[in-house]
């Protein structure tokens, strides 16, 4: 049941750096977070995995530091468009015609009225709301591998700039915006684990009007 799962994970500080996730179950957070809803159906970021040791002692290095960063299994950046184009948003109109067969008039005077709205808005607006974009992807992310029982670690807490320049972003049109290790965590040496789950009671945060 998801909601075991949910209530089974915790953000992990320590992980088993001898355990590797597996491929089927990367496969499966990642194309949950392919499957996320996204405003208009942009999908307006992309996810980098980075295994690479060298690289990821970098990232650490603008993660301040935290283990999880090199210690886990896989590391996932989630990094936003630094902007909506024309060409960006044409693009996702051409695949959506192409997967569902034919020139289609509705669609494209729909995407034609949100580029009225899009473009002319500065680059860090845009960047903004295709953040806000990816972290919809990232908290199903989160919770695909709950439900795979493997263990994650959302983190805000590191250098943006610092990644960008580690992993070429901002050639690609992209800025970093989330962290998210994977993996298992370690036996021991966890202050967090085994900890009583702390959220507020439903009724207080959910609240009825009408």
């Amino acid at each position: 049941m998801l909601i075991d799962r949910l209530n089974w994970r915790y953000a992990t500080k320590v992980y088993d750096s001898s355990r590797e996730v597996s491929d089927a179950k990367l496969t499966a957070i990642l194309e949950a977070v392919r499957l996320a809803p996204t405003s208009s159906g942009l999908q307006p970021f992309e996810v980098i995995v980075v295994k690479d040791p060298a690289l990821r002692a970098k990232i650490r290095a603008a993660g301040f530091d935290q283990a999880p960063i090199t210690d886990a299994s896989h590391l996932l950046v989630f990094a936003a468009w630094d902007n909506y184009t024309a060409e960006r948003i044409d693009a996702v109109v051409a695949e959506i015609e192409r997967q569902r067969g034919g020139d289609n008039t509705t669609l494209r005077a729909y995407y034609d009225r949100l580029k009225g709205m899009y473009l002319p808005r500065s680059a860090e607006e845009n960047y903004q709301h295709a953040a806000r974009q990816a972290y919809i992807a990232f908290g199903l992310g989160l919770t695909a591998a709950a439900f795979e029982e493997v263990d994650a670690t959302p983190m805000e807490g590191f250098d943006p700039a610092a990644v960008d320049e580690v992993l070429g972003l901002r050639e690609k049109g992209l800025r970093a915006v989330t962290l998210l290790p994977l993996g298992y965590r370690a036996e021991g040496g966890d202050w967090l684990s085994g900890q009583k789950k702390v959220r507020r009671p439903l009724n207080e945060l959910v609240h009825a009007v009408g």
